[in-house]
């Protein structure tokens, strides 16, 4: 007899940690997912129960809806579920032997045969011990961070941390601020706003937009893409609702992004990563025809005639004039002006979603900085000049270091009544622990080729400024390098600098072995020695929170909608099984039941302590919606205080005030010139030579600019098949295969002989990428866009890759010598029109493997069968 057709609230976020957003409600007949859809908040709650807030502007109202505001790809998520990629039983490396040869130099190359569970974990088991014994247990790395499905129980990652630690110790991978790059390396020099850099102090800023400012620039900002992922399309409703309100939308981007497409009222082009010569262009003007608060500057700034001498030109002899900037940025000199004094008449806000791909350029700290600047020069806190941010609203807005968390500091929109938390019940990514060893992300590459290696601030983002002047180094006293590697979090390869270089460290005979537990069988994954097969959250029972969705917060038993695919176990379950085999279950798991995590979430979730709702009630409905606080109106407007007394509501900078010349940098890094005290123009510097007047240029003449991926969230989604038919998704090539939309002007295209859905590599001195030609005047010439995350698929392992993912070929340094971020974007390339079918013949290994052409990569390519 056919089950009845059951509904489960699942959080459908990508965020990869507990705070979860986009709550969904996952249909199921037997067995099967049917769809997924919106969840109703007044499904068993009534609007009265949950109070519904209302912003009130120029005598119009903004309201929420009573349902998430789903993107399409977590309506579409089934789609993952029943991925012909999933990885459905544990498989091995079929010419690794841990008792033999290893063969390391083939990582990359050679395929997979599948073991059992059993014999899995016993060569895990004997090869975590083999190495501790022999190394020590810094021989470890734990790859366990990064986006991924957001769970709490089981968590994507950061399982493994709690058993390496009760096992020693082991090294970490420390996690870039790959958000917030700039930010964080920059901006926080200029005025605090710890923890990652952006405004904080941002509560009700939205509200007071709405009622006070004339224009908004939207600078490198979509506000229809990057915020899908981490909150829905609640912001493309702000946005239209800007529109009604009568302020003015301005987009600063090199493409015609999607926000900008439907939203702008101009888009001024502008090449990647020159911003900063825009803004002291803005600055010059503002200060030779006098547009900017002298007063403000006066009482509110420290330093500001260092940086005027050097606007002007008194330092270096070059005048920041917009006619200079124009020639570096590729706007019009007359745009510039007219920019610079509209921004001087209108009260003006700025809005980033993070801040995309400008923020994690070569030198990025020089943009991030001169933004606040020009904020500050136009009296930054009064009614509608605010920085505002369009995703994540809430993050590190709670509590005082190192427990940041969710709160509503940084949240610009009303609040609820509590932000629930189930973070006691994570098992993963949240484990607390500062290990003996650590190595930042985009570094992994350099310690595992290249070392010793040292660098500057731990790099993780809820680390205050202070850090950024402590030197680490690899190996840390006391520890060794590293021999093994244990990833959860598989797409480093697709998402972080110097993808090629990672390769090559993958490869590399340091590494003995490479475990990765993952639920599909993608990018790194293809370099393991041993893959486990993880489930996604819709097979768990767990316990989740929606904080980031701006209509209402939700806590909710994140209840299993079908049985794991294959053998797959959750990722706690994978560490469970390992630490049975290493005679430590008890002691990782503390005793502690599914059941009973559960519970201990909601019961530490602040739910129940406000009196809002009791664990009975929550279990009979299954979620719980929190109300809005009925007195957000009252809460202070983001940096107000500051603005009208500084003195007594000072800056966490050392001057209490904006900073133009920073005195600790100036002290800690002296000569540093690629980020210097006062905020500058980089042309180039030891770390990077990735502008069009160097001497690269003349071989790879256009800068690229690589965004937030409009169909992805990051790596994540590319296999699913409803959204790959979107041609700004995947252009299909006359092989069948779809490859990663590449736009190119058109002239840029006539130049190179290139027509619209040509196959074309994408490349520099670091390697290529071929992708799909996609010919639009939709982004200025100069420059090529293609969206990072694409999964990789290579040709050449280290050098060719036919995925698109465009990360493989991105610098191998940091942002620059002392700010230890990674830049991704803003980078040389060219691009050339290639012919698939002499390809074909070339390398017929890599254009025959088993090929879906709906989903694209599957599961069967990676298997050997005796051939």
């Amino acid at each position: 007899m056919p089950d009845k057709e059951r509904t489960i609230v699942k959080g459908l976020s990508f965020g990869g940690v507990t705070e979860d957003a986009n709550a969904g409600m996952v249909d199921v007949k037997n067995g099967k997912i049917v769809r997924i859809r919106p969840l109703h908040f007044d499904w068993k709650y009534t609007p009265e129960q949950i109070r519904p807030w209302k912003i009130e502007a120029r005598g119009q109202t903004f309201e929420p809806t009573l349902r998430t505001l789903l993107p399409p790809y977590a309506i579409a998520y089934k789609n993952r579920v029943y991925s012909p990629n999933r990885v459905m039983y544990p498989l091995k490396r079929v010419d690794w032997n841990p008792d033999g040869e290893r063969n390391p130099q083939n990582r990359g190359k050679s395929r997979y045969v599948r073991i059992s569970w059993d014999e899995a974990t016993d060569i895990i088991a004997a090869e975590i011990k083999r190495i501790q014994k022999k190394y020590g247990p810094t021989a470890i790395l734990a790859q366990a961070d990064g986006h991924g499905e957001t769970k709490t129980i089981h968590a994507a990652h950061g399982c493994c941390r709690r058993l390496l630690r009760l096992m020693g110790g082991y090294t970490w991978q420390a996690r870039n601020p790959d958000s917030w790059e700039g930010w964080y390396w920059g901006a926080k020099h200029v005025w605090g706003c710890e923890p990652v850099g952006k405004q904080r102090n941002s509560t009700n800023c939205l509200p007071d937009i709405a009622q006070h400012a004339g224009m908004i620039l939207f600078w490198g900002c979509d506000p229809e893409t990057t915020t899908w992922g981490w909150g829905g399309q609640t912001v493309s409703r702000l946005c239209y609702w800007f529109t009604e309100l009568g302020i003015k939308q301005v987009y600063v981007c090199p493409d015609l992004n999607y926000g900008a497409a439907v939203h702008a009222d101009k888009w001024i082009p502008i090449l990647p990563n020159t911003d900063a010569a825009l803004h002291l262009a803005i600055a010059y003007f503002w200060i030779t025809e006098g547009l900017y608060d002298k007063e403000y500057i006066r009482t509110h700034a420290e330093g500001f005639d260092k940086f005027e001498e050097y606007v002007l030109g008194k330092e270096d002899g070059i005048p920041k004039t917009p006619t200079w900037a124009s020639k570096i940025t590729g706007v019009p000199t007359r745009i510039i002006k007219a920019l610079a004094r509209e921004w001087a008449s209108r009260t003006t806000a700025i809005s980033h979603s993070n801040g995309g791909p400008g923020i994690r350029s070569p030198y990025s700290t020089e943009p991030a900085r001169l933004e606040v600047c020009l904020l500050g020069m136009q009296g930054l806190g009064k009614p509608g000049a605010h920085q505002l941010s369009m995703i994540e609203w809430g993050i590190f807005g709670g509590w005082n270091p190192p427990n940041w968390l969710i709160g509503d500091d940084t949240n610009p929109m009303p609040g609820p009544m509590v932000y629930p938390s189930v973070v006691e019940a994570n098992r993963g990514f949240t484990e607390p622990d500062m290990p003996q060893q650590i190595i930042p992300k985009l570094l992994i590459h350099e310690a595992i080729l290249n070392p010793p290696l040292s660098w500057y601030g731990n790099t993780m983002c809820r680390y205050l400024v202070e850090d950024q002047f402590v030197q680490y180094k690899y190996p840390a006293d006391g520890c060794v390098e590293v021999r093994m590697i244990w990833t959860d979090t598989p797409s480093w390869m697709s998402c972080w600098n110097g993808g090629n270089r990672m390769a090559d460290a993958f490869r590399s005979p340091q590494i003995e072995f490479v475990l990765a537990q993952h639920p599909w069988i993608e990018n790194d994954c293809e370099f393991a020695d041993i893959i486990l097969p993880a489930t996604t959250k819709f097979e768990t029972e767990d316990i989740q929170v929606d904080v980031f969705t701006a209509e209402f917060r939700s806590i909710f038993l994140d209840g299993k909608c079908v049985e794991p695919r294959g053998e797959s176990k959750s990722d706690y379950e994978i560490v469970c099984a390992i630490a049975e085999k290493l005679g430590m279950l008890e002691e990782y798991t503390g005793g502690e039941t599914e059941e009973g995590l559960i519970k201990k979430g909601f019961d530490t979730s602040g739910v129940p302590q406000a009196g809002l709702c009791t664990w009975e009630e929550f279990k009979e409905k299954g979620y719980y919606v929190v109300p809005t606080n009925p007195d957000w109106k009252k809460k202070d407007v983001g940096m107000r205080q500051f603005y009208e007394d500084p003195g007594n509501n000072p800056l966490r900078t050392p001057s209490g005030k904006l900073e133009y010349y920073s005195a600790r940098l100036a002290e800690h890094f002296p000569g540093d010139n690629e980020r210097p005290p006062v905020p500058h123009w980089i042309e180039k510097g030891e770390s990077h030579d990735e502008r069009l007047s160097g001497e690269r240029a003349k071989k790879y003449p256009l800068l690229i600019v690589s965004n937030h991926p409009r169909w992805r969230v990051h790596s994540q989604h590319d296999d699913m098949e409803w959204l790959r038919e979107i041609d700004t998704c995947k252009i299909v090539g006359p092989d069948g295969y779809a490859y990663q939309t590449m736009w190119i002007h058109p002239s840029e295209a006539a130049k190179r002989g290139i027509k619209h859905g040509d196959v074309v590599n994408v490349f520099n001195d670091r390697g290529g990428v071929l992708c799909g030609a996609y010919v639009t005047e939709r982004l200025m010439p100069g420059t090529v866009y293609v969206d990072h995350g694409a999964r990789y698929d290579p040709i050449v392992p280290g050098k060719l890759d036919r995925g698109g993912a465009i990360n493989t070929i991105t610098p191998n340094k940091p942002v620059s010598k002392n700010a230890t971020g990674m830049a991704v974007c803003g980078f040389l390339v060219d691009v050339e029109r290639v012919n698939v079918d002499e390809l074909r013949e070339r390398y017929p290994e890599a254009f025959n493997r088993p090929y879906n052409r709906v989903s694209g990569l599957c599961y069967e390519r990676m298997l050997y069968h005796g051939d």
